[in-house]
């Protein structure tokens, strides 16, 4: 069994998109793209995990209704799509979280930082989460990008702590769900979702899921709400790469999740935990 989170996100809150826009006025219009969400893992009979950005809620309180009515599940993604690691964010959160715990009831028992931005400037989020009765984390990547992540982290699930990020730690209270990850020429590199998913051969992302199901490894993956509903995703004008790296292949996501939820048993973190756990 594997684990899917939907990172329920705006087409402004992106990182490689955000920077341009930041000083526009927004409205969000991606909850219209639910219902097409939802159906997609109705009709491959998955629960997920929709981690999402406060802020949404805020604007669309049904939004939680959707989800939870439809037995997925709730995490938080931040209020603002905000890095951990940005300066001032660590005054914020306390209230981000109190507010997200409002908005959803206290439903949410699940974490995931924004563009993977769990390191060791924003360790002491760890800490937060479980004063606040938070049950797992899924921020680590156990490959090195030019964004984030930690590539010494384990692969399997494993207690995290502010102190230890990369192994298990045996005063570690909070669960990690570290993103699935495989060898591609040589190099390690993530397999879970989001630009890999578009990137990628379908080959090699199977055959990563189907390696850690040999080692008895849950795969974790993610996919962004505007991957899965590139109608909603207006094309602004960005640099090359940045170009590049949200719009590349974004027509195909859908298809290639399809095609993976068709193959593989997926479900959320929470269902995970209580059957493996």
């Amino acid at each position: 069994m594997n684990l899917i989170g939907i990172d329920f996100e705006d087409w402004y809150h992106p990182e490689l998109v955000k920077k341009f826009v930041k000083d526009e006025k927004h409205e969000p219009i991606m909850f219209k793209g639910l219902d097409k969400i939802i159906e997609l893992l109705r009709k491959n009979d998955t629960h997920a995990t929709f981690f999402v950005v406060g802020e949404l809620i805020e604007k669309n309180p049904e939004i939680v209704d959707k989800i939870l009515e439809n037995d997925h599940e709730i995490g938080f993604h931040t209020m603002y799509h905000d890095r951990i690691d940005s300066i001032g964010y660590k005054e914020k959160f306390s209230e981000e979280i109190k507010r997200f715990a409002e908005l959803t009831n206290k439903k949410s028992k699940g974490f995931r930082a924004p563009t993977f931005s769990l390191n060791s400037d924003s360790s002491w989020i760890i800490d937060k989460l479980v004063e606040n009765g938070y049950l797992y984390d899924s921020s680590v990547v156990p490959a090195k990008l030019d964004l984030y992540g930690i590539p010494d982290a384990e692969h399997k699930p494993y207690r995290i702590s502010t102190k230890s990020l990369e192994n298990n730690s045996e005063d570690g209270k909070l669960l990690e769900f570290p993103l699935l990850v495989t060898k591609f020429l040589g190099k390690k590199i993530p397999a879970g979702g989001g630009f890999f998913l578009r990137t990628l051969p379908n080959r090699i992302i199977k055959n990563a899921i189907k390696n850690y199901e040999k080692q008895g490894i849950p795969s974790t993956f993610y996919i962004h709400s505007w991957e899965l509903t590139p109608e909603f995703m207006p094309k602004i004008k960005l640099p090359q790469k940045e170009n590049f790296v949200t719009y590349h292949n974004i027509n195909k996501s859908y298809e290639k999740m399809n095609n993976l939820l068709k193959e593989f048993e997926f479900t959320t973190f929470s269902n995970y935990i209580s059957k493996h756990i």
